[in-house]
C-alpha cells in the first residue's frame, strides 16, 4: 500500500512554486515535503491545466539544475539572482 501525504493548499502552492523554479532541485522538495520526483510530477499533472503542465514538463526534462547530482559545483543556491520574488504563484510588484 502506498503511503499518502496530506498537503494543505499552502503547501501545494509552495510545491508548485518550487517545481517551477529552475534552481530548486527535486531533492529540496523531497527534504521539505517528503515528495519524490514522480510524486511532484503527479501533483503538477493534477493541479495544473494540461497546457501548463506540458510547458513545465518540457522545461524540466533534461534540466541539470533540477537534480543535485547533475548540478555543477558552482550552483549553490535555489534561486537565480535575477529571479523576481514570487508569492502565491504571482510575481510580486516592487
Amino acid at each position: 500500500m502506498k503511503k499518502t501525504v496530506e498537503l494543505t493548499l499552502v503547501q501545494v502552492d509552495r510545491i508548485i512554486e518550487m517545481a517551477w523554479e529552475d534552481r530548486t532541485p527535486f531533492d529540496a522538495i523531497l527534504d521539505q515535503f517528503g515528495l519524490k520526483e514522480q510524486d511532484v510530477i503527479t501533483l503538477m499533472r493534477r493541479e495544473l491545466k494540461r497546457s501548463s503542465f506540458n510547458l513545465w514538463r518540457a522545461r524540466v526534462q533534461g534540466r541539470k539544475t533540477k537534480h543535485r547530482k547533475s548540478r555543477g559545483e558552482d550552483v549553490d543556491r535555489f534561486r537565480c539572482s535575477r529571479q523576481r520574488g514570487i508569492s502565491n504563484n504571482k510575481v510580486s510588484k516592487r
